[in-house]
């Protein structure tokens, strides 16, 4: 069986989750759509500047003596560490990109009432 692929993908299903939570909870809060489409804008333009960062790219040399086992065990051993990595990371960002929005959406708020 070949691989599978999903549309749309997980990134951007979850982009999209965050936006629309960002809509009713701003909404709910009574923010007009003006303010609402500048925190949706921050929000998306901010994520996809992180999800660029998450692309873990790098070269490990093997001896090559190691066994072919060995070297499958090696790989796999630090794709579960680096994915380790990247979710901690991915989280705290999260939070770190959640607190921006809403100091650029404060500040967005006080500019426009001066």
């Amino acid at each position: 069986m070949g691989d599978l692929l999903e549309f749309p993908t997980p990134s951007a299903q979850g982009m999209a989750f965050l936006e629309a939570r960002l809509r009713e909870i701003l909404s709910a809060k009574g923010a007009d759509e003006e303010l609402i489409a500048f925190a949706t804008h921050q929000l998306t333009s901010i994520y996809h500047r992180i999800s660029e960062t998450e692309q873990y790219r790098f070269a490990v040399r093997l001896p090559e003596r190691l066994a072919a086992d060995d070297r499958e065990a090696l790989r796999q051993e630090i794709s579960t560490g680096l994915e380790a990595v990247r979710k901690d990371n991915h989280a705290l960002m999260l939070e770190l990109v959640a607190e921006l929005v809403l100091a650029q959406v404060h500040l967005f708020q006080c500019q426009r009432s001066d």
